[in-house]
């Protein structure tokens, strides 16, 4: 069985949840399977690039995007079965699936419709990303969710799907990467002091992964807050963002916010010594860092929207705060009252941690998540040669 998959990022261009997604669960399928990888940029070992329309150099970054898929559409020929991941790469499988008529599997790792905010990002530009997903969503032969929040999500946002074509399947962690170090140069090196507790954002700066909140709710919290927090969707949101820090620095000592993009070994290093990692992420249909905390033996505050109560389990690997759109002012409140919880707490929160390890580990296993993946592309395609097949003559 060869499969094309298809993505914006692949490493070492990879900023977000999505993207660790891709790089994991393809180092598990080519286990199993043969795997063509089809990317955005310049060319890999282990991926096949593709960059945007050079006409289109100025026009908006949507468009550009869909110029990507245009050139990887013809690359997918000889795929049994092309599996698209974001909005940036559906529009190349739905159009694979046409053109080559072949299977056309996607993952699902947020909604356009529930991230109005990215109209700031991409402008007019939104309604062409929204366009994509959508006609991608209703006629992929399987629409992959992260979570069964995602799920309902999907069905919710999209009514004209059939809910039998939506698939559950998590996603993952590497609990060898991700795991307790004792190392601490990374903490030095960055002014982090080593005796006094910290809690630890890391995230893109955007809308979705709520740091405003956060930085509004750290005015009293005990201890350090240690934001690793870059990439800004936009300059306004950078601006913003700046501009929150400046007055949360002022107001209070131990804050320390580190903008460049870490590598993965100096993460691991700040999520292990964290006495807690906060996600206040306003919307996130699974929230992998989430994972990545706790293989690192981390105790998780977190917003209880989307898959994340699936992850973290509220009074046992960390603890959850009901969000409300409506009432901002209330939740940065509670946010700060279990931050502070587990801040004054250290036992506690390091009890958390082991158990969030525990389960990180027995639930959430790469291997387990790319062969019930493998189950699906034989589904699809053994759904296609019975709809292909001719009749049986009655003569």
């Amino acid at each position: 069985m060869r499969i094309g998959l298809v993505t914006r990022e692949w490493p070492p261009a990879v900023y977000g949840g999505a993207g660790v997604h891709v790089e994991y669960l393809a180092r598990e399928l080519r286990r199993l399977v043969d795997v063509d990888v089809h990317c955005f940029g310049g060319d890999r070992p282990d991926a096949t690039g593709h960059q945007p329309d050079p006409h289109l150099a100025d026009a908006n970054a949507a468009l550009q995007t869909l110029s990507v898929d245009l050139r990887i559409t013809p690359a997918l020929a000889g795929s049994d079965v092309v599996h698209s991941h974001t909005w940036y790469a559906n529009l190349a499988g739905h159009l694979a699936k046409l053109l080559h008529g072949i299977p056309h599997v996607m993952t699902v790792h947020s909604l356009e419709p529930l991230r109005p905010w990215k109209a700031e990002q991409l402008g007019g530009g939104y309604r062409l990303s929204s366009w994509a997903e959508e006609t991608a969503v209703l006629s992929a032969d399987a629409v992959i969710a992260v979570s069964e929040g995602m799920a309902r999500d999907v069905v919710a946002a999209y009514p004209g799907l059939d809910p039998g074509r939506v698939h559950v399947v998590h996603n993952g962690i590497d609990a060898v990467e991700y795991q307790p170090v004792a190392a601490t140069d990374v903490l030095e090196r960055h002014g982090i002091d080593i005796g006094t507790p910290y809690t630890l954002f890391v995230g893109r700066i955007t809308r979705q992964k709520g740091l405003s909140h956060l930085l509004r709710a750290a005015r009293d919290l005990p201890g350090q807050l240690v934001l690793c927090a870059g990439a800004p969707d936009t300059p306004e949101i950078a601006a913003e963002a700046r501009d929150l820090v400046t007055e949360l620095q002022a107001a209070r000592d131990g804050v320390v916010w580190i903008q460049d993009m870490l590598p993965r070994q100096d993460v691991v290093q700040l999520l292990s010594h964290a006495t807690v990692f906060v996600c206040p992420s306003v919307y996130e249909p699974l929230g992998i860092v989430n994972l990545e905390a706790m293989a690192c033996g981390t105790a998780v505050v977190a917003s209880a929207v989307g898959g994340i109560p699936e992850v973290v389990v509220d009074g046992v690997t960390g603890l959850l705060v009901r969000y409300d759109e409506q009432d901002p002012a209330a939740f940065e409140r509670d946010l700060a009252a279990r931050l502070t919880e587990l801040l004054t707490d250290p036992a506690r929160a390091a009890a958390m941690g082991r158990a969030g390890r525990e389960r990180a580990i027995a639930d959430f296993g790469w291997h387990a998540i790319a062969r019930r993946t493998v189950e699906l592309y034989a589904e699809v395609l053994s759904r296609k040669t019975r709809i292909s097949r001719p009749p049986l003559s009655s003569t």
